[in-house]
């Protein structure tokens, strides 16, 4: 199991309409709204680390509102 966190600039007016198109993506476990330089922490599990890497460039940053977005991928501890 991979897990990533991608963290989301948005542009202030859609950052709850971009949260809640988020939530229903493929491998999105979680969805959370965040103050400081991000405004969106969206939490994915998958099996393979292709599969986020494909929801993230085909889906996610095609969201209208999104400005940018940084990954992070977890390594068990």
């Amino acid at each position: 199991m991979v897990k990533a966190f991608v963290l989301v600039v948005t542009d202030p007016p859609v950052q709850r309409i971009v949260s809640n198109q988020l939530i229903g993506l493929p491998y999105v476990v979680g969805v959370h709204e965040v103050m400081g330089p991000y405004d969106i922490v969206v939490e994915l599990e998958a099996e393979q680390l292709n599969q986020i890497s494909t929801v993230l460039s085909d889906s996610i940053r095609a969201i209208e509102g999104i400005k940018s977005t940084t990954s992070l991928v977890a390594f068990p501890v």
